[in-house]
């Protein structure tokens, strides 16, 4: 017969059971740090990209030509400027106003203003703000960013409780294993074997399932956080449509499941060493 470094081995049912539990462990994991991490990155990114950009509205239309005029004045501190045209304002504020030709009377003038430096903002705000409304994007989404922020916290929450839950069932099933097989761990330790061998061989039984289940689970989690990022993307504006997994983290996505390996190997030395001190 082929020699094996294993004493004991689980039976099927016990193997299927663990497998099954850490898959689905992994899989809850594995989406729960997928989607944190890519709200995480999409709050960034919606963030660097808008701090340069601003509104500037005109009520009064005799103050259009000033406002004009600061533009043309700081050219060397501008990058862009786009006035919003009526049709386009109509048509964003059609869903909450009703009236159709009578939304003409009170849209104002606006201009969607892009600075090449971040820095320049307060200056600008100083000199338009004499004859127009002007309105950072950044401000103007900070609700949102912060909406992000606490998402990202939540489901960085959930990720916490979900190792919390891995590192309970694990040692509740390793325990389990050890009373069941308590029989072969008295013959292990009349023939002179040491608890430490003896939880060696728990951790090899359970590093091997847990390697499996890592893989099950991980492979299962990652097509549903793509197509989750997918539906996110068609939203086309909005924090959603800038969340994203760069390559650096899809890769600590990766490490998670071996990080569940290496948590359960280690309770399972804890527990099994626990229990044999107890006997």
């Amino acid at each position: 017969m082929k020699k094996t470094s294993l004493v004991f081995s689980l039976v099927r049912e016990q193997s299927v059971f663990m497998t099954v539990v850490i898959s689905v462990l992994t899989f809850m994991a594995v989406l729960a740090f997928g989607i944190s991490l890519s709200i995480g990155s999409g709050v960034i990114r919606w963030n660097n990209q808008w701090d340069k950009y601003a509104t500037v509205q005109v009520i009064d239309s005799n103050k259009s030509e000033t406002v004009k005029k600061v533009f043309e004045n700081n050219r060397d501190k501008i990058e862009s400027v786009r006035e919003i045209s009526n049709s386009e304002m109509e048509r964003i504020m059609k869903p909450w106003i009703s009236g159709g030709a009578k939304l003409k009377n009170y849209l104002p003038q606006m201009f969607e203003l892009k600075l090449k430096k971040s820095e320049h903002m307060d200056y600008m705000r100083n000199e338009i703000s004499k004859s127009g409304k002007f309105l950072t994007h950044t401000s103007a989404l900070e609700k949102s960013i912060s909406v992000g922020w606490k998402i990202f916290l939540i489901t960085m929450f959930i990720l916490m409780l979900i190792m919390v839950s891995i590192g309970v069932c694990v040692s509740y099933i390793s325990r389990n294993i050890a009373m069941l097989h308590k029989h072969e761990l008295e013959i292990l330790n009349q023939v002179g074997a040491s608890d430490d061998f003896i939880a060696k061989q728990m951790q090899i039984i359970v590093g091997k399932i847990s390697i499996n289940a890592g893989l099950i689970g991980f492979v299962a989690a990652a097509p549903i956080l793509a197509l989750i990022l997918s539906v996110a993307h068609s939203a086309r504006t909005g924090l959603l449509a800038m969340m994203t997994l760069s390559s650096g983290n899809w890769i600590a996505l990766m490490i998670l499941p071996l990080a569940i390996v290496i948590l359960s190997i280690y309770i399972t030395k804890k527990t099994t060493l626990k229990i044999l001190s107890g006997n």
